[in-house]
């Protein structure tokens, strides 16, 4: 939703995406407050794909500084439909892995590698849509129930904007006014929805996400 809001109040894309990152960087510290109990059972995955995510996280920073203003232009409505589709599918998703049967074995973390890696990049290039990619991700590999994966998405989410978030602070074109209202939102958003999530209409949001995000890639599209 921050990237689509910025671009309403005027923003050019490029600059839109660098103070989006930013300006929602304090949702994922919130996020990550709200699922300390599953991410403390994670410390061990997150030692393990710290390299990946940590590289992946400074090559889409690299991609993104050194791709032109109009050439974002006009690829970010795709990177938008991209989300828009993650977020069409989330359910289907979720649906499958908790119908999966986790007790079987998985393939090594080291399987993960690769995958975390390019969904890093991703996610410090554009980032919307991250945690959908991410569950995916994860949880075609791991034993861990549902929740714990959440969690251990929600920590590398974080790890991913902050990389992301400081390279821009240093290097990129940042409207400020706008970054610090969203950071103010983004902070007790990703907090009280972490907890509150389950009485969210959870279909009504969704809808409303991709509707929005459908318009947005629109109107760059025309």
């Amino acid at each position: 939703m921050s990237f689509p809001a910025l671009l309403a109040v005027g923003l050019p894309a490029l600059n839109a995406n660098v103070t989006s990152t930013v300006g929602i960087w304090s949702g994922y510290v919130g996020g990550s407050a709200g699922f300390a109990a599953e991410i403390s059972t994670q410390r061990t995955n997150l030692k393990k794909l710290a390299v990946p995510t940590l590289a992946g996280s400074a090559a889409g920073v690299v991609l993104l500084l050194a791709t032109p203003a109009s050439a974002f232009s006009l690829l970010a409505p795709y990177l938008i439909l991209v989300a828009c589709g993650l977020f069409a599918v989330q359910p289907l998703v979720s649906r499958h892995f908790q119908l999966t049967d986790r007790s079987r074995s998985r393939r090594p973390v080291l399987a993960l590698d690769v995958p975390v890696f390019l969904a890093s990049t991703y996610g410090s290039y554009f980032g919307a849509g991250l945690g959908v990619l991410l569950l995916g991700i994860l949880a075609l590999v791991l034993p861990d129930d549902l929740k714990q994966i959440s969690g251990l998405r929600s920590a590398m989410s974080l790890v991913i904007n902050t990389v992301a978030a400081a390279a821009f602070i240093a290097f990129a074109p940042i409207s400020w006014a706008a970054a610090g209202v969203m950071a103010a939102g983004s902070l007790a958003g990703g907090y009280l929805g972490s907890l509150f999530a389950k009485w969210v209409p959870v279909a009504a949001l969704r809808v409303l996400v991709i509707v929005v995000g459908l318009a947005a890639a629109g109107k760059l599209l025309a």
